[in-house]
């Protein structure tokens, strides 16, 4: 099961984005706790990020100087984020699963829009203004995760003025800093599960390379509306199992 739900994610990630709304209830349905289920989540796909950054590694050329910006404020905010979730409660944390799940579906549910907006955009900040929310951002990656690349390029298209491809490959770079940080952390916490990690992992690589195959058949929007309704389907039965 875990698997089949990692090679989903990983077709998910490689189309329209979202994939750790499927995985992650696959790991709580397996028996897993919800913070060692997170935990577990954030390593088993991180693989994945590893690939997005591969595959954008053209549009990364030239952006030196914002990667020794941001990637600090990334790294940081990753870590803290990871701290975070391991010293919350399993009481607390399965409190806020419903509504961290909603809101990341809320963000994979605007994605076009915030696309559209920022290829529309007639001015920036400056750098200087994304360093504190990438910080946050990352904060928020480390903890749960689900969207933050929107969050990323939302910032990015508000701060810097280059091409929409060009901050995507800057957004990939920051939202692997911010996972392998959190991923790090939680190698050592114990409460990662080795094996469901490893069947994920390996799945994840599998569908993404399917996902790349697919590209040209599957709608990303029919695939995002129905990863949308699967996270806020479960986040339901979260708020009723209360």
């Amino acid at each position: 099961m875990l698997a089949l739900a990692a090679v989903g994610a990983g077709a998910i990630n490689a189309l329209a984005g979202g994939g750790s709304i499927l995985t992650f209830p696959a790991l709580i349905a397996a028996g897993l706790p919800p913070v060692s289920a997170n935990i577990t989540n954030t390593v088993a796909l991180f693989p994945g990020y590893i690939g997005g950054v591969i595959g954008q590694a053209r549009d990364l050329k030239g952006q030196s100087r914002r990667l020794w910006l941001l990637a600090p404020a990334a790294l940081v905010g990753g870590l803290a984020g990871g701290m975070l979730i391991l010293i919350s409660s399993e009481k607390l944390f399965a409190a806020l699963v419903p509504w961290l799940l909603i809101g990341g579906c809320a963000l994979l549910g605007v994605q076009d829009k915030v696309r559209a907006a920022l290829q529309r955009r007639s001015g920036v900040l400056g750098i200087g203004w994304a360093i504190v929310p990438v910080l946050l951002a990352a904060v928020y990656g480390g903890y749960f995760g689900a969207g933050l690349s929107v969050i990323f390029l939302a910032v990015l298209g508000l701060t810097l003025d280059d091409s929409l491809t060009r901050l995507n490959g800057l957004k990939q770079a920051l939202a692997l800093c911010a996972n392998f940080s959190a991923m790090m952390l939680f190698l050592g916490s114990g409460k990662l599960v080795w094996s469901a990690a490893l069947v994920m992992a390996a799945g994840s690589l599998v569908g993404g390379a399917l996902g790349g195959r697919l590209a040209s058949v599957i709608s990303p929007k029919a695939l995002r509306a129905i990863v949308i309704a699967i996270g806020v389907g479960v986040a339901v039965l979260f708020l009723v199992r209360r």
